[in-house]
């Protein structure tokens, strides 16, 4: 027997921001970014429709990108000063993910951090609070998942913490929040809802249901992606995406992610490259990685319009692109000294990462290396490198 595992309410939808005027409770804790929040206005309104619905509000701001268990630490303290029945994380997946691990700490002000790196060992939740996500970027699809990722500074590593206890009690899925989505950012979101689809429906667990919405976010980001990101006022094409990383996270937390998420998580937290458009470096090399141990990848290139696992991988380096997304990771300004220097820490931090366990095709330390030297050039990885 398998279980579902999504949100508990799902509200999707132009203008569903509004469904906050029918919250029950008294108190919340809204867990927001920067500022992008307040400057689009959407903070205020949510303020309001609390203020409707007869909820007194406090709200936690400035979370940065790729948070640190330090400021999940800071936001857990004053939510524990102020009591609410629920925590409310507003924003990218940063702020809803920094959230997830603020209500952990609330209600057991004692966990231990470090325990919670290995998947599954979050202790029960909502004895004390419920969990509302609001994103306002289409990637990652925290909204509807088990999933927070964490960095540690002093370490320079990305945690993800996995556990369906994580997973929120309601999603509000309004494509209006994202107009005011800076292009690379739709970008760069865009990407990673794409890897989303691809690692869930060739994992190594088989779900039915995982699989058609892999399928279907797949043909709908390459159908939306590019308009989005030309015309962000398209709230029709902003929707759209934002339902794509709904369906892909729904996806990727009922099957899970590979090698990519794995690889991406260490040059993420080491050099702070932007997560989307990291997986999208790696992706259609690791597609060609994984093809000697799937025939799954066919079956996703049928849905563009394509045959193979090649023709695939091309696909996504094309949609790369036409969306502006660097092909390479020294483009970031990474010396190849710097590299060199860092490689073995990062592959051996990628093969010990959780998303590796569930990739198709398990991987040696030199493969991922073999990999991620391919990924840093830019350059079509070929089996033979690790020979």
């Amino acid at each position: 027997m398998s279980k579902l595992f999504i949100a508990g309410e799902v509200f999707h939808g132009a203008g569903t921001l509004e469904e906050l005027k029918n919250i029950k409770g008294t108190k919340a804790v809204i867990v927001t970014g920067g500022s992008s929040m307040r400057k689009s206005g959407t903070l205020d309104k949510a303020v309001a429709y609390l203020a409707e619905a007869g909820i007194e509000t406090q709200i936690f701001e400035g979370v940065e990108e790729d948070p640190s268990s330090e400021t999940c630490m800071k936001g857990a303290e004053m939510i524990q000063n102020f009591q609410p029945e629920w925590i409310i994380g507003l924003g990218g997946c940063s702020a809803i993910d920094a959230a997830k691990i603020m209500w952990v700490f609330y209600e057991y002000p004692d966990a231990d951090f470090d325990a919670m790196i290995k998947p599954f060992t979050v202790p029960v939740l909502r004895n004390k609070a419920k969990f509302i996500a609001i994103p306002s970027t289409s990637g990652t699809g925290t909204e509807t998942t088990g999933l927070a990722v964490i960095t540690d500074r002093e370490k320079g590593v990305k945690y993800p913490i996995v556990s369906y206890e994580l997973t929120p009690d309601i999603a509000i899925v309004d494509g209006e929040i994202c107009a005011s989505m800076p292009s690379h950012v739709t970008s760069n979101t865009g990407l990673d809802a794409l890897t989303h689809c691809v690692e869930a429906y060739v994992s190594n667990i088989d779900n039915n249901i995982a699989d058609a919405l892999s399928k279907g976010g797949l043909e709908i980001v390459f159908d939306n992606l590019k308009e989005a990101v030309e015309n962000p006022n398209n709230i029709t094409a902003r929707q759209n995406m934002h339902d794509a990383s709904f369906m892909a996270g729904l996806a990727f937390n009922n099957a899970w992610l590979g090698i990519v998420h794995s690889l991406s998580h260490q040059v993420g937290a080491l050099y702070g490259i932007p997560h989307g458009a990291s997986n999208a470096i790696f992706l259609p090399n690791v597609i060609r990685y994984n093809a000697q141990a799937t025939n799954r990848f066919p079956d996703l290139a049928k849905v563009i319009g394509k045959e193979t696992a090649e023709d695939l991988a091309q696909a996504i380096e094309t949609l790369r692109s036409e969306v502006n997304n660097q092909s390479a990771i020294k483009e970031f300004g990474i010396s190849r000294e710097d590299w060199d220097k860092n490689l073995d820490y990062i592959a051996n931090n990628a093969l010990i990462d959780p998303c590796t366990g569930f990739n198709p095709r398990v991987p040696s330390l030199e493969e991922l290396k073999a990999i991620y030297n391919a990924c840093y050039e830019g350059v079509v990885y070929q089996e033979a490198v690790t020979a």
